[in-house]
């Protein structure tokens, strides 16, 4: 496991690599991203881009999406996997928006998570982006970047990976910190066919060395 001080030359060298990392998910608003960031489990962000590009041309508010019959919005989502699912949580938080909180998205995790198919994940996304709080969402690449690196352990959860890091990054740099380690995940530290021999961090990552041991 890395010491505070390697966590630290870990971020440093993310921060060098990607000083710009911010949120992929095209938006406007805190209703868009939500919607976006619900779209987007277990797909890529370029696609949901593109989907939403027209549907949130369409669809404005909460009481748009209800204004059409389910089967509507299934086809306007179509493309995107799991889209009957998603078709249906998107209605249900609509209901919820409206009817709980007077059609805004409210500003914390707590409520976030009581909307329809918004799960811990998600709620940390919104809060971060739409409304500047510290978080860390845990998505695919964050954890794999965790314990690839030797920052979380293997057998950890995503809320164990969470828990982690929030208690190993300093509070002020969480957000920052998230959106450089899905791009490095993303671009650099990819799942199937990681950047090891070109990486600025193989010196200190087990699973790194491991690979290119491996290689010969």
């Amino acid at each position: 496991m890395l010491n505070k001080a390697q966590i630290h030359y870990v971020l440093s060298v993310m921060e060098e690599m990607y000083p710009d990392a911010a949120c992929e998910l095209v938006h406007d608003n805190p209703f868009e991203l939500v919607i976006a960031v619900a779209l987007s489990a277990q797909c890529t962000d370029q696609l949901v881009n593109k989907v939403t590009k027209d549907l949130f041309k369409k669809y404005k508010t909460p009481e748009d999406y209800l204004s059409v019959p389910l089967e509507e919005l299934q086809n306007d989502i179509r493309s995107i996997g799991l889209y009957r699912n998603k078709a249906k949580n998107i209605q249900k938080l609509s209901r919820s928006l409206i009817d709980d909180f007077n059609g805004v998205v409210p500003e914390t995790k707590e409520e976030l998570e009581t909307l329809a198919g918004v799960g811990r994940k998600t709620a940390n996304v919104v809060t971060s982006v739409a409304f500047n709080q510290p978080a860390i969402a845990v998505d695919t690449h964050v954890e794999r970047v965790s314990k690839r690196l030797g920052i979380c352990r293997w057998k950890d959860t995503p809320l164990e990976v969470e828990k982690t890091l929030m208690r190993k990054v300093p509070k002020q740099a969480w957000s920052d910190t998230h959106h450089r380690m899905i791009f490095f995940g993303r671009y650099h530290c990819k799942a199937r066919n990681p950047n090891c021999g070109s990486c600025k961090l193989l010196d200190i990552c087990r699973e790194g060395k491991k690979r290119m041991k491996q290689k010969g």
